[in-house]
């Protein structure tokens, strides 16, 4: 299993429903067992950068590297780069 977590934050406040809504475009490919697309709560003491937070288990390398190449994919990068500042991504095994 692998646990795929990206973080996001919107460069202007006012794309934030634009952003989370290219990325659940993500939540139509097949690939992930789970996938998770989820605002901050910020209830964090130290920081609260991140706007957005995609979180997807895999079952297996292949089928992460499937889900991107998924087209949806390339959709959902298309739409929210524009209007992203950060992006931090972590592959973890679970």
């Amino acid at each position: 299993m692998i646990r795929h977590i990206v973080f996001f934050s919107v460069n202007n406040p006012e794309h934030l429903d634009e952003v989370e809504a290219g990325l659940k475009l993500l939540t139509q490919s097949p690939y992930p067992a789970v996938l998770e697309v989820r605002r901050n709560l910020r209830r964090d003491l130290f920081g609260n950068e991140v706007d957005l937070v995609v979180y997807g288990e895999f079952e297996s390398q292949a089928a992460l590297d499937s889900y991107k190449q998924d087209p949806l994919y390339q959709r959902s990068i298309d739409r929210v780069r524009p209007l992203r500042e950060l992006r931090i991504a972590a592959d973890i095994e679970g």
